[in-house]
Parts: C-alpha cells; sequence; structure tokens
C-alpha cells in the first residue's frame, strides 16, 4: 500500500495484545433531529441524555468510540442504512452503529495541518498527539479525521502512538511513515472516565 493520499478517520484493526477485532459494534441512538453530521470513521461521544453526538476535541476529547455508519426508517425509503449521518434527520429510530471497546486499535493517517499528510518516524512511537478535525466527505460518506505529525508526552492528549504502518512510507523515504497505529489514552474513552459522562 503506498503512501497515504488523504485522511480517512479512523479504522478499527486488531485489539491491544493482538486480540482479533470481529467487527463488533454497539447500537446507540442519534437524537431525532441532531444537526452535526457524522462521517463513516469520526469520533463520537455520549452526551447527557445518553444520545450519540460527534466528538469535535483536539488537543482533549472524550470519546465512546468510532462511528461505523448508521440506520433510521426514511419516510420515502423505508428502513435505510447509511455510510454516514447527514444531519438533520428527523426520524424516531436513529441508531448509530459504534466501535466502542476501550482497547480497539484504529489505524490513521497523519497530517502536519488539515488536509495535508504528514510524516512520522519510528521514533515517534510510544508518544502521544492530538486529532486533527477535518469536515467528512459528503460523497464517499468517510471522515477526513487524522492525527497531528507533531507527538509529545503530555498526558492529556487523547491517543497514543502504539505503531507505524511499515507500508504507508513514501517513495525513497524509508524511515518516514504517513499512517500510525492508535489507542485511546488512559482515562480518554468515555467507559474507562471515572466520572462518567
Amino acid at each position: 500500500m503506498p503512501a497515504a493520499a488523504a485522511p480517512y478517520g479512523l479504522a478499527p484493526i486488531n485489539l491491544i495484545g493482538g486480540q482479533v477485532f470481529a467487527g463488533q459494534t454497539r447500537l446507540i441512538p442519534i437524537a431525532s433531529g441532531a444537526v452535526t453530521p457524522i462521517f463513516y470513521g469520526d469520533i463520537v461521544s455520549l452526551s447527557a441524555d445518553g444520545t450519540l453526538v460527534k466528538d469535535v476535541g483536539t488537543t482533549t476529547a472524550t470519546p465512546v468510540g468510532v462511528f461505523l455508519g448508521c440506520t433510521f426508517s426514511d419516510p420515502v425509503f423505508g428502513q435505510t442504512f447509511r455510510q454516514f449521518y447527514p444531519g438533520n434527520v428527523v426520524a424516531p429510530n436513529i441508531e448509530a452503529y459504534v466501535q466502542d471497546d476501550p482497547d480497539q486499535l484504529y489505524r490513521v493517517a497523519v497530517v502536519t495541518a488539515g488536509t495535508v499528510i504528514g510524516t512520522v518516524q519510528r521514533t515517534n512511537v510510544g508518544n502521544n498527539t492530538s486529532l486533527v478535525q477535518n469536515p467528512g466527505n459528503t460523497v464517499t460518506g468517510n471522515s477526513r479525521v487524522a492525527v497531528s505529525a507533531t507527538t509529545a508526552t503530555t498526558a492529556t492528549l487523547p491517543v497514543r502512538i502504539i505503531d507505524v504502518v511499515p507500508e504507508s512510507s513514501p517513495a525513497g523515504t524509508p524511515t518516514l511513515f504517513t499512517e500510525v497505529i492508535v489507542k485511546w489514552n488512559a482515562g480518554v474513552h468515555q467507559y474507562n472516565n471515572p466520572t462518567g459522562v
């Protein structure tokens, strides 16, 4: 696989310790009429009323997981399945498919800013980094969230780089990588946060 061409959100792979990701998700409701679109691969949180919302955090976040599509009753087409939630859907049964395991690992693109692909080195493994929030793609329904190429040991940053993706090296630069594997940092995931929602 060549170097990443553009951000694509967080893509679930396996779990910590090599546990298998079998595609399991949890259905979580989205409030009828919710305004903000949510794209496949976006980070999502539980609101105080138990419904799902897009998490727009960058240097901090309170995720319950990653959005992997939704379903709702459409007045014309009946039960509908969508790659993304377009916003402003009025229906009593909007439900999102969410990968909500706190031990989940994700593949994600690295950017310098916005959607400009950046690189990290293997020496960045073990460091923390921030999320880069970009508007989703309404044509594909995919997220364009990425992580920053700037890493640090700051404990409050939301994700930890677990590994680089070797096949994402740009041609001729085998020590640079445009994609990484990340996990939620300690206490960031809503299921592990002792204060709750």
